[in-house]
């Protein structure tokens, strides 16, 4: 059993440069599972409005943007919810879980059908 859970902040990493983007808060409300954008690590990023959300969500700040929604655990997971990519406007279905070997990495997976992609998102300890 892991010691630590997925709850708490973390960075995003971008998938091609490597470079943090942003810290997402990883918390609980109602049973399910949640998480919004705290802070934008780019100075030239932080009033970014959300061009390519739908629905109530569009052109809203990106800042406090709630990108993971409604997900459960299942096992060592927390799935069943949905994942929103900001920049590609696109949402997917998520799962998330720690890293096997390091706890302070959490293992954020999208997916489309049978497709997905895997981002590793760093903890940060207050």
């Amino acid at each position: 059993m892991f010691a630590q859970d997925i709850f708490g902040k973390w960075k995003t990493i971008d998938d091609e440069t490597g470079e943090a983007k942003s810290i997402v808060k990883i918390y609980k409300e109602n049973g399910k599972v949640f998480g919004k954008i705290v802070d934008i690590l780019n100075p030239d990023r932080k009033d970014a409005l959300c061009i390519k959300c739908e629905g109530d969500d569009k052109d809203k700040p990106i800042m406090g943007f709630v990108l993971i929604r409604n997900l459960e655990k299942d096992g060592r997971y927390y799935e069943g919810g949905t994942i929103f990519d900001p920049q590609k406007g696109k949402k997917y279905k998520c799962r998330l879980g720690l890293d096997e070997d390091n706890e302070d990495l959490l293992q954020v997976r999208g997916y489309v059908a049978f497709f997905y992609a895997t981002q590793y998102w760093e903890r940060i300890k207050d």
